[in-house]
């Protein structure tokens, strides 16, 4: 059997599409709302995968970097386009080092899904 657990949060942000054709290279901000999922196959002693509480933790750490920020302006980003795709591929990897680095074994990152507006959305998943 295996397990997954999801959690929701947001943050904004400035961005601007380098080598876009259209109102998107300009500079401009979204209210991105940002959904995880972590799976494994084992419960811990509490009959948790893992508390989420912990889950939550993980994930703000990681939107607080981002959060009220000109992304072109920070790393990836200041190489990389600060697309909705790798702004997901970018949560998706911070998030699997934070799980690793806290000793949880078996739990992998499963699904980013990151939206830019109420409509579109991005998903990157494992």
């Amino acid at each position: 059997m295996k397990y997954c657990i999801v959690v929701e949060d947001d943050f904004s942000s400035a961005h601007a599409l380098r080598g876009y054709k259209g109102k998107c290279e300009n500079l401009h901000g979204h209210n991105w709302k940002v959904k995880v999922s972590v799976g494994g196959k084992k419960l811990g002693k509490l009959g948790m995968l893992m508390d989420f509480k912990d889950l939550k933790m993980y994930l703000s750490k990681i939107l607080t970097k981002l959060d009220h920020l000109e992304l072109n302006k920070l790393k990836p980003f200041d190489k990389i386009n600060p697309t909705a795709e790798n702004i997901a591929s970018y949560i998706f990897n911070e998030l699997e080092n934070s799980i690793k680095k806290s000793g949880f074994k078996g739990i992998k990152t499963k699904q980013v899904m990151v939206w830019e507006s109420d409509i579109t959305c991005v998903v990157v998943s494992k």
